[in-house]
């Protein structure tokens, strides 16, 4: 209607046109903020082919041979360290469970013991975390080669708002914490955080 004045009266075609420029803005404006997330660097995928970082939360099994009173259970705690029998606090976070092991042999060697035969396995990893729109939101277990889709599922699955497009997440790469978009069918890590959007439309 506005437009068929346009002979009649100028003033109010310009001005319709200025509410559906403004308007186009609005919408560009509404999705470059959607858009404010990079997508994941090259570093997310490296970071699944690499040895397993230790970080709070990961409990170990450790064994050392012959020596029963030292093998058991250490979880990492929340800076970074495992107490262990004789050594006291040893560094845990960001070690791989080789390096560890052999951080604490050469600890245990400082007087305790001749020759220690240290192994580590994993006994639990550290959760994952699955925000945003879910069926039930939370902190959920972690199993090796899961995928966002997998945590998602676990999650309760999407909401009927729910992106099931892509994802967003959080993950700590050297000391770290860097978030990326992603695909759904991406491998996420123990620690990670998948945050869900709501879609647009």
């Amino acid at each position: 209607m506005l437009f068929a004045q346009d002979k009649k009266n100028p003033t109010r075609n310009q001005r319709a046109k200025t509410v559906l420029a403004l308007a186009a803005a609005a919408v560009a404006m509404t999705l470059s903020g959607c858009a404010s997330y990079k997508p994941a660097p090259k570093s997310f995928q490296e970071a699944t082919i690499q040895p397993y970082r230790l970080d709070s939360g990961d409990r170990l099994r450790v064994s050392v041979f012959e020596q029963p009173s030292l093998s058991n259970t250490y979880t990492v705690d929340q800076a970074g360290y495992i107490a262990f029998p004789l050594i006291g606090q040893i560094t845990a976070r960001g070690q791989t469970m080789p390096t560890l092991e052999g951080a604490i042999a050469a600890k245990l060697k400082q007087g305790y013991l001749r020759d220690p035969d240290v192994t580590i396995e994993m006994d639990r990893y550290r959760p994952v975390f699955v925000m945003g729109e879910v069926g039930r939101p939370g902190q959920y277990s972690y199993v090796p080669g899961m995928t966002a889709q997998n945590a998602i599922a676990i999650a309760g699955g999407f909401t009927s708002r729910g992106n099931q497009r892509d994802v967003d997440v959080t993950r700590k790469i050297n000391g770290e914490v860097i978030t990326g978009r992603t695909t759904i069918s991406s491998q996420v890590l123990a620690g990670d955080t998948v945050y869900v959007r709501e879609r647009l439309f």
